[in-house]
């Protein structure tokens, strides 16, 4: 019996044979790789491997997979919950250089890409055709790590999230084998619907090589608005009065006042200190028209302070772009700081309860945090700051994401509404879906990678 005393060296010498130069050991690179957008410490891959085609995934997967070597997909390296931080060293799998946008079904509004194509190239390559991909996380992420982590964003409240938007797959899996999941047809009943277990999965199950996803059509009109009120409570209640009245919203987002003044500060946005709303309305001129004039009126009942209207594009771009420059607003209003955030989403109903209860918990934690919200579906992130020279102040930041996630999964909510699991949410697994789930989820992993090599300590909490 021959042993294997080290396997990295016979997958590195073996991987250069047909990755040349961009299998890759260089310190920089490795350090590039060694975490995403989180808190969590990083850690150096032993390589990096620059694929460009599928079957480059399924020859290294079967070499690492032969070996036991470990190997974490990675796409644009904006993950918030360590997802791409390869905790057992190996390859780092980038797949950044696969950037085909392979169809476009324009009759049929669906598309075939590669997973390093980013939303705002798709977009940027449909716009001519009429066509727009919705699913809007707000980042430049990959659509490869958008299906892994089944992203949303401030489109979801209409448009859905990326299950909804993923019709298929194509799947490298831990040997090396190539699987095409789901069609181009709009419905099936044929088979265990595999396309729904890989998003989601976190590159724990397989790698994605291809993603068929659904369009959607340019709206004939589209107009945005702000509204802006005296407390929190007001802004979260018009919220649920507009889902429940069912009001066609195509997106409906919350600032707290603390996230406002980030924002006004960093985005130079002309509005006051306040809880405020972002609004945005698709459809027909006279459904538009409509939409907005009801959320305008369930506003003015719970005290709003009128409408700001964003009509042209030039406006609403800014505006959205000051939304999705969220993070970066909170962590520069209070310098030195560093930031975590939670991604708690629960019914609509108790969504007032678990937005103010979250503040309310921040400020009697003494901590700096700032509130926004995919709030139309439940969805909210409190981002919570500390003092990056506090050798305590990330276990501090880390004692409030706890109790914030507790309150929220007494609500019957989810740790996470579209971050995914990684490493930063393993721990409340168990207190969300109970034992049973996860070994069935475990023995899920088992059967596609009994060997562990795919994205290993992410998903499954750590055995105590």
């Amino acid at each position: 019996m021959t042993i294997d005393t080290n396997p990295i060296d016979a997958v590195l010498a073996a991987a250069r044979s047909f990755l040349g130069e961009r299998l890759s050991t260089n310190n920089s690179v490795r350090e590039q790789h060694a975490r995403g957008e989180d808190a969590n410490p990083p850690v150096l891959p032993d390589a990096v491997a620059f694929v460009e085609t599928t079957e480059e995934v399924s020859r290294l997967l079967a070499l690492c997979n032969a070996h036991g070597v470990a190997v974490t997909p990675f796409g644009a390296g904006t993950s918030l919950e360590g997802h791409v931080v390869p905790v057992k060293r190996g390859i780092s799998l980038d797949l950044s250089r696969m950037t085909g946008i392979l169809e476009v079904n324009a009759e049929d509004m669906d598309c075939l890409v590669e997973p390093g194509v980013s939303r705002h190239q798709l977009n940027d390559h449909l716009r001519d055709q009429g066509l727009f991909f919705p699913v809007d996380p707000g980042s430049h992420c990959s659509l490869g790590g958008m299906v892994a982590t089944r992203a949303s964003g401030t489109n979801a409240v209409l448009y859905g999230t990326m299950r909804e938007a993923t019709m298929g797959l194509e799947v490298v899996l831990a040997d090396g084998r190539i699987i095409q999941t789901g069609g181009r047809a709009r419905k099936s009943s044929s088979g265990y619907d595999l396309t729904r277990l890989f998003v989601g999965s976190e590159g724990t199950l397989g790698v994605v090589t291809k993603i068929r996803l659904r369009l959607q059509g340019i709206p004939e009109a589209t107009t945005a608005a702000v509204c802006q009120f005296d407390s929190l409570q007001a802004a979260v209640e018009t919220v649920i009065m507009t889902m429940q009245a069912g009001v066609r919203v195509a997106r409906i987002e919350l600032a707290d006042a603390d996230q406002m003044r980030a924002s006004i500060a960093y985005s130079k946005l002309p509005y006051e200190p306040m809880p405020t709303l972002f609004l945005e309305f698709h459809g027909s001129p006279s459904g538009v028209r409509e939409q907005a004039e009801a959320v305008e009126a369930i506003a003015a009942d719970m005290g709003g302070k009128g409408f700001a209207w964003a009509e042209d594009a030039e406006t609403r771009s800014r505006l959205w772009k000051a939304r999705h420059d969220a993070w970066w607003a909170a962590n520069a209003l209070y310098p030195g700081c560093r930031g975590i955030t939670t991604d708690v989403c629960v019914p609509i109903s108790r969504l007032a309860e678990a937005i103010v209860g979250a503040k309310e918990l921040a400020v009697a934690a003494a901590q700096n945090t700032c509130i926004v919200g995919h709030v139309g579906d439940g969805n909210y992130h409190v981002v919570i700051l500390f003092p990056a020279d506090d050798p305590h102040g990330l276990e501090k930041a880390w004692a409030l994401d706890r109790q914030i996630v507790a309150a929220g999964l007494a609500l019957g909510g989810t740790c996470t509404g579209e971050h995914g699991v990684g490493l930063g949410k393993r721990e409340f697994l168990v207190a969300e879906h109970g034992e049973a789930v996860l070994d069935v989820m475990r023995g899920l992993k088992a059967s596609l990678d009994p060997k562990g090599i795919l994205n290993p300590g992410k998903m499954f909490p750590e055995p105590v």
